[in-house]
């Protein structure tokens, strides 16, 4: 099949779950229908709550009630817990049920757990899928010490419209990054052992396309065609599976016109057949109920039936398979086999994590609180956090800024804010262990009586005197640190925008500041691109620091004064405007393309009032030095399973030490589906001296050329390709023929 083909073409075919063992079986000849239903319910945990809890409340019920339904063998698993002594009190009711079997404690470590982490598209920006790995594994030892088998992580949602609040926790628009990262979170998450106590199972969701609802808008239809969806959104699915993960969770949207709950040619036929996923498929949060407001389910029976016959393992808070699993399958409307074989994978999951032979695996007090909040796991979280900054403009060489002799205006709400550095999803994190930009750009001047901070306005509103206060100390400082963008809650689930832009109020104290004179470095926070405007996106220097958690300060500090070289790229393009959201680099060609000389020529692709292209394209960013390339040198032709072998001499022209990106992007000329433009198909990061040379190979695999064609399957159709090689503002170009 068309999928699989693709998997197998890119080595990505999964490994398999266990097929299942003689405890399995023999638990599974003991149950009861309503035992299996148990099994298969997945609710949240009010025995160790950690906070409020984001989506709607659903069946609450308290601590006690919850204990006595976990002895009842009515619940299968907990998830957005934290805490060993809460889930040993959990555990030890689950073993004292008729069966014993234990449960499996969840959560959604999105970005860190007690040490908060950047959000995941920041650290995509890094372009570092071993940081990405490194960071993955800090995470699932510290969660893992707080009593959690698994996370719901990562999102690997290919996300190309940035009004989207989720483009936050993915690692945005582009398919090999997203390939790439899926994998690499998956190992490190998971790390060479189920079976360890500090491994934490993986879970790429949201199965599938998620990303591309209508309007940017959380939870709205989903409409693409197979294609879109083969090359562009199962790709990372195939990855993340491909590394080992055993779990996904469903869409909570519908696919083109079913919704993914209950869509079995998605959950079955694409998941299990294309992909060959052998795994746990979870429903998202009430998602089977939510298919009678969808309008496909008469009412609660008729919603289980449809999830559970589509491929839904397990049912997430509702209680709905709970409620109606015995009745369905006493009816017929279930087959018992059905239900036999989701139980089967719930088991053989616990089995692969080890909870049958070691029902306490992960859940010591001592391990809590010898791996907790460790200066390891904070020193991590600050080098992804540096990692994660983008440079994306430095006119007049502005950056870095000296330690002393200047004094510096750090103006905006997020100056020394510390409640919106950890951004969304930051689950069991304190805000107030994270470090704020002021205490960070103070620790590293030579005298912290030469930082003036003003907050010059609140986020939304504009706070009385404020500008006033900021334009007076713009005017008695030599620089503007102008802190400004999105608050925590603006990005993440349920957190669509329809402008994407820097709120009002904070505009307004821009414009201000700016007209000071004085020299201006944005500091952007926020959790998607953004379309700028007016003074900041004229501003001579800007610095992209998105969600970078509790390190914020130290990290950002570190790139101001040259401490660390900004090594971050754009994994999102900022737009010109909003309106032209969805939008990537990589969108596909028009009969009528607009040519780079003159992009607003009549007659051709563009808006009416923008061309078609981006502010900062994915990709986009610079250090404090320059690279020049020389030598491109890439074959003619390109025959069957041979990789294109692309070398080209990089050398530092600058007076720093930095670290060049260089790139390897294509397009395929004629082909019996429309193409991107280009596309990112390889790239390597590399250090370099002043005056340094080295030769850099890219290798493309053979696979990487291959289209779904015209007639729905995978292959590389022969002809010419356009290859570009780039770092930082130089590009190369170069053609060959692939056979």
């Amino acid at each position: 099949m068309a999928g699989s083909a693709q998997a197998a073409l890119l080595g990505l075919l999964p490994v398999r779950a266990h097929a299942g063992s003689a405890r399995i079986d023999g638990l599974i000849a003991r149950m009861t229908i309503a035992e299996k239903a148990g099994q298969l319910s997945c609710f949240n945990d009010e025995i160790r709550p950690v906070g409020a809890v984001f989506n709607p409340v659903v069946d609450p019920r308290g601590a006690d009630a919850m204990l006595a339904d976990i002895t009842a063998g009515r619940v299968g698993m907990l998830f957005n817990g934290y805490g060993v002594a809460g889930a040993r009190k959990a555990q030890a009711a689950a073993l004292r049920s008729r069966l014993g079997i234990p449960l499996i404690f969840a959560a959604d470590v999105i970005h860190g757990c007690r040490t908060i982490f950047p959000i995941p598209l920041a650290e995509a920006a890094a372009f570092d899928p071993a940081l990405s790995e490194r960071a993955a594994r800090a995470v699932a030892e510290e969660a893992s010490a707080g009593g959690l088998h698994w996370t719901f992580a990562p999102v690997v949602d290919v996300a190309r419209d940035q009004r989207w609040g989720r483009v936050a926790e993915g690692a945005g628009e582009d398919v090999l990054l997203n390939r790439q990262l899926a994998a690499a979170r998956v190992r490190g998450f998971q790390g060479k052992d189920l079976r360890r106590a500090d491994s934490l199972l993986a879970t790429p969701k949201h199965f599938a396309g998620y990303s591309a609802v209508r309007g940017g808008m959380e939870y709205a239809a989903v409409d693409m065609s197979l294609a879109e969806l083969r090359e562009t959104y199962l790709p990372p699915f195939a990855a993340g599976f491909g590394a080992g993960a055993l779990a996904t969770i469903a869409s909570f949207t519908d696919f083109n016109g079913v919704p993914a709950t209950a869509n079995r040619w998605l959950l079955t036929d694409v998941l299990r057949g294309e992909l060959g996923f052998a795994g746990v498929c979870v429903s998202d949060y009430d998602a089977d109920r939510e298919l009678i407001a969808h309008g496909v389910a008469a009412d609660e029976a008729d919603a289980a039936r449809l999830a559970i016959l589509a491929g839904v393992d397990v049912s997430m808070q509702s209680g709905l398979y709970n409620k109606h699993l015995p009745a369905l399958v006493e009816s017929g409307k279930v087959p018992m086999a059905r239900v036999d074989e989701a139980v089967r994978r719930v088991l053989a999951l616990k089995e692969a994590l080890g909870l049958f032979d070691d029902p306490f695996r992960s859940l010591d007090a001592v391990a809590e609180k010898k791996r907790t909040a460790t200066p390891a796991i904070r020193a991590t979280a600050r080098e992804v956090a540096t990692r994660s900054i983008v440079l994306l403009r430095n006119a007049g060489d502005l950056l870095p800024l000296p330690v002393k002799g200047k004094k510096i205006a750090l103006i905006g709400p997020f100056g020394a804010d510390k409640a919106n550095l950890n951004g969304p999803w930051s689950f069991a994190g304190d805000a107030r262990d994270g470090i704020d930009l002021a205490t960070g750009i103070r620790a590293m001047l030579a005298d912290p009586a030469a930082l003036a901070v003003e907050a010059g306005s609140g986020i939304h509103a504009p706070l009385a005197g404020g500008i006033e206060r900021a334009v007076a100390a713009a005017k008695a400082a030599d620089v503007v640190l102008l802190a400004i963008g999105e608050a925590g809650d603006m990005s993440g689930e349920g957190n669509s925008r329809t402008e994407i832009t820097v709120p009002a109020a904070q505009q307004a104290l821009a414009e201000a500041v700016a007209a000071a004179g004085k020299p201006v470095v944005v500091l952007l926070r926020s959790g998607r691109a953004l379309a700028l405007e007016g003074a900041v996106s004229d501003a001579p220097a800007i610095l992209c620091t998105w969600f970078l958690g509790e390190q914020t300060g130290p990290a950002v500090a570190d790139v101001l004064f040259g401490v660390r070289e900004p090594t971050g790229r754009l994994p999102v393009s900022f737009p010109l405007a909003t309106g032209q959201q969805p939008w990537s680099y990589d969108r596909r060609s028009t009969g009528r393309p607009a040519a780079d000389a003159d992009p607003m020529e009549p007659g051709r692709s563009h808006w009416r009032d923008a061309p078609d292209r981006a502010l900062f394209p994915f990709g986009s960013g610079q250090g404090y030095t320059r690279f020049a390339l020389a030598e491109l040198q890439a074959p003619a032709r390109v025959a069957k399973g041979e990789a294109v072998q692309v070398r080209v001499a990089v050398t530092n022209a600058g007076l720093r030490r930095g670290e060049a990106f260089v790139r390897a992007d294509i397009h395929d000329r004629i082909a019996s589906r429309t193409r991107p433009v280009r596309q990112m198909k390889a790239y390597a990061r590399i250090a370099l001296d002043p005056g340094e040379r080295r030769v850099v190979t890219l290798a493309i695999p053979y696979a990487e050329l291959a289209l779904v064609a015209a007639d729905n399957q995978w292959r590389v159709e022969p002809g010419a390709f356009d290859l570009w090689v780039s770092a930082g503002g130089e590009e190369l170009h170069s053609q060959f023929e692939g056979v």
